[in-house]
Formats: C-alpha cells, sequence, structure tokens
C-alpha cells in the first residue's frame, strides 16, 4: 500500500491516515488555520456516495469553514443540501469550502461573523432566510479552547470568551433560528469527550461541554412536541486547526495517541453521525449524545 502520509509519522495499521504529527506548527490565534496545517486534515471520504439524504434541506453550520464543520458541510452537500457556512475570519478556509460544495452541485453562503457580538444570531437567521428562504437544520460547532495547567491561569477574560463562544453562542442561535423550524427539523451540538472525561488542562473547555450535554438534553424534552430533534456528537482527539492552535508542540506530536484505537480521527470519519442525526434516518433520535472517541470509554 502506498502510503502518502508516511513522512509525518507512524501509520495506523489499519488506514492510511498519519498518528505523529510534527511539532512545530503551533499557531497563534483561535480557532486556527486549516491551509497551514502538517498534514492537512482530511475532510473528504472520496467513497462516500449520497443518496439524497438532506435533498432539498438548508443547514447552518458554525465552525463551518474547516475541520469537523467543513466535513459535515461536504457530507451534507453531497446528501443534497445547500449550506450556510459561519466563520470568524479564516477567509481562505471558507472559501476552500464554499468551493467544494459549489462542485458538488449545491449552493453555499458564507457568513464570516465574531457569535460573541451582539446580534450575531439575528444576522445569520436574516442572512440565511434571505439566501434560502427557510432552515432546516442547525450544527451548532463553533468552539475555542485554552490549555491551562492551573485554574489560577484562567484568567476572567479567558474564561468569559470560552463560556461566549462554546456555549451561549448555542443557545443564543439556536433561539434565533428555532421560529423558523419545523416538525422534521434537526439540531446537532458538538460537544466533546471531555464532558465526560474531564481535562484537567482545559478546564473552563470541559466545563462548557458539559453544558453542551445537558442542554442538549433539555431541549430535546422541550421540543419534542414539536417534532424537532436535537442530539449532540462528543468526539475524541480529532486533528483539526483548534489544536495546533490551543495545545504545546510536544502534545501536539503524539495527539490522540493515547486512546485505544491509536491515533486521532480525522474530520471525515464524525460526518455520516451528522448526516444521521440531521435527517429522517435518525427520526427516533433525539436527546442522545454519540460519542466518536477511537474507544475511550465513558459513562453518561
Amino acid at each position: 500500500m502506498n502510503y502518502p502520509y508516511a513522512k509525518y509519522g507512524v501509520i495506523h495499521q489499519c488506514k492510511d491516515i498519519p498518528v505523529a504529527f510534527p511539532p512545530d506548527q503551533h499557531q497563534h490565534g483561535q480557532p486556527g488555520i486549516e491551509y497551514v496545517m502538517n498534514p492537512l486534515p482530511i475532510s473528504e471520504n472520496p467513497n462516500y456516495v449520497g443518496t439524497g439524504k438532506l435533498k432539498g434541506k438548508v443547514a447552518i453550520i458554525t465552525g463551518g469553514d474547516s475541520g469537523i464543520g467543513r466535513a459535515v458541510a461536504i457530507a451534507f452537500a453531497k446528501e443534497g443540501a445547500d449550506l450556510v457556512i459561519v466563520y470568524l475570519n479564516e477567509h481562505r478556509d471558507a472559501q476552500d469550502t464554499e468551493r467544494r460544495i459549489r462542485q458538488l452541485g449545491r449552493k453555499c453562503l458564507l457568513l464570516p461573523v465574531d457569535v460573541r457580538s451582539p446580534g450575531f444570531a439575528s444576522y445569520i437567521v436574516d442572512s440565511t432566510l434571505k439566501a434560502f428562504g427557510k432552515i432546516d437544520i442547525l450544527i451548532n460547532n463553533a468552539g475555542v479552547q485554552y490549555f491551562q495547567t492551573s485554574l489560577l491561569d484562567i484568567s476572567e477574560e479567558q474564561l468569559r470568551n470560552t463560556f461566549e463562544v462554546n456555549i451561549l453562542s448555542f443557545i443564543l442561535l439556536t433561539k434565533a433560528v428555532l421560529p423558523h423550524l419545523r416538525p422534521g427539523s434537526s439540531i446537532v451540538n458538538t460537544a466533546s469527550v471531555t464532558a465526560y472525561l474531564g481535562n484537567d488542562t482545559l478546564m473552563d473547555y470541559s466545563s462548557t461541554k458539559g453544558a453542551i450535554v445537558s442542554f442538549t438534553r433539555a431541549l430535546a424534552r422541550n421540543l419534542a412536541p414539536q417534532c424537532i430533534r436535537v442530539n449532540a456528537v462528543a468526539p475524541g482527539p480529532v486533528w483539526t486547526p483548534l489544536n495546533p492552535a490551543s495545545i504545546p508542540p510536544e502534545r501536539v506530536a503524539v495527539f490522540g495517541r493515547d486512546v485505544p484505537l491509536g491515533r486521532a480521527a480525522q474530520p471525515y470519519e464524525l460526518a455520516p453521525t451528522y448526516v444521521l442525526l440531521a435527517s429522517d434516518d435518525g427520526s427516533y433520535i433525539t436527546g442522545t449524545t454519540i460519542h466518536i472517541n477511537g474507544g475511550q470509554m465513558v459513562t453518561d
């Protein structure tokens, strides 16, 4: 087998996927830039063939320019959805995502917006309705994380920023989208394995991910009478720009090696689960968090 990623380190025994990563790629500023990563994340499975599961649907994806968001957007496009990609300022990454969506024959609206800014949710909803006339799916996926070895090192500014991006934006955008959803609509929130296992160097991040799980459960019960489903995905380590932008280089080099499968996930490996939860295939799934974490054992 030809291993194009071999120069980056050990190759996983089951797949042609990198296990080790060059440590000298720390980025300054979050949520990070994908096009400078080494190696690039794998956003698309070329063997994934859509079957129209989301035909005619309109989906909003926050953090959709790169990482998990990009992979979900591509899979959604293959299933027939038009996309609204919300991102901060990673314009080149967003344009790369838009280009692939259009190659797949779907429409794409790019919305550079800070989800901490006043009125951001109304702006996203109004722009989506103007472009497409409806909203069917909301993927709350934007996130930041900051490595700190002590709670004493977490500033109030960092704490507020983490909570504003990782959970408050989810609630505010969902609130703005909700009046436009109909029976059969779906909301999917990106949580994390850290909500269940904790992470001693990502204490505020872990807290927000726990809040996402609780928000998902509560909102699912609230919206069940309207036949609007709400679920979450809790990834383990995934090779996305957030990691070289937030963790020390020595940890980048071995990122994901400590899970049972022995490697970090690639973004495309998560995308089919979002398709399941957004489509009629998941019509009896609500209030659930699906774990995609390489075999780490968690308890709800």
